[in-house]
């Protein structure tokens, strides 16, 4: 038999395939409820967000149904073979990588800004506030704002990078995170935050620029971590 590479796993996919194993084994049957979020990230020990990779996951394969407000439940699996959908990284690691590199980016581009580059950026942000909910095409608005910022650095090499980071997000992990959690209210909070990005770099503040820069990337994180699953009820006794 071949030897293979030894690969190691993220740690959400290990968590998906423990519940996948639970779940097979009859443990939650079809119709079950499953514990809530915050009970299995106590019970396994682990970060919240990487339950929830682990449960997008396996509501990617068809095996869970995420019921916002209501639980997660246990699917009938479809007659088709379910296979397992693999992805190198969860939706919460990328967001936490953008935050640090982009955070740096803007603050060098604070301090290489040009006329010419603020006109570009408000371009994009007049192209975003003209979209008043999120949809297929808010995606390619926001890539091509933070694509200019990179820009203002004048290297190809990061501006590939950085579009080349937020097209991870075309998935069907994200995707469905996104079908959650985006809404009007999210759009219009994001589109505020990018005006606070550019302001920043027009002022030609390095701190503020990558502040606003990580603020923004880390509120994005936390729009994705809010009443997941769970009662408003539940949060609420939970504190």
């Amino acid at each position: 038999m071949p030897i293979e590479a030894v690969v190691p796993r993220r740690l959400y996919r290990q968590v998906a395939d423990q519940l996948r194993q639970l779940i097979a084994s009859g443990e939650f049957a079809v119709g079950d409820r499953l514990p809530t979020e915050r009970e299995l990230a106590d019970q396994l020990g682990i970060s919240r967000p990487t339950v929830r990779e682990a449960l997008i996951a396996l509501e990617v394969e068809g095996r869970i149904r995420i019921r916002v407000g209501s639980g997660i439940y246990v699917t009938a699996p479809p007659r088709a073979e379910i296979r397992s959908v693999e992805t190198d990284e969860g939706p919460f690691e990328l967001l936490r990588a953008r935050e640090f590199i982009e955070g740096a980016i803007a603050a060098e581009a604070a301090v290489q800004v040009r006329p010419a580059d603020l006109v570009l950026l408000d371009d994009a942000l007049r192209r975003m506030a003209d979209v008043s909910q999120p949809d297929k095409s808010t995606i390619a608005l926001d890539r091509a704002f933070h694509t200019t910022v990179a820009g203002i650095l004048g290297n190809a090499v990061l501006v590939r990078f950085i579009g080349e980071l937020f097209d991870q997000r075309m998935n069907p992990y994200f995707e469905l995170l996104s079908s959650y959690f985006e809404n009007d209210d999210s759009w219009h909070a994001a589109g505020k935050e990018h005006q606070g990005v550019r302001d920043a770099i027009a002022a030609r503040d390095p701190e503020r620029a990558r502040d606003a820069m990580r603020t923004h990337l880390r509120q994005s994180q936390l729009r994705f971590s809010r009443n997941f699953g769970e009662s408003p009820a539940a949060v609420e006794a939970a504190g």
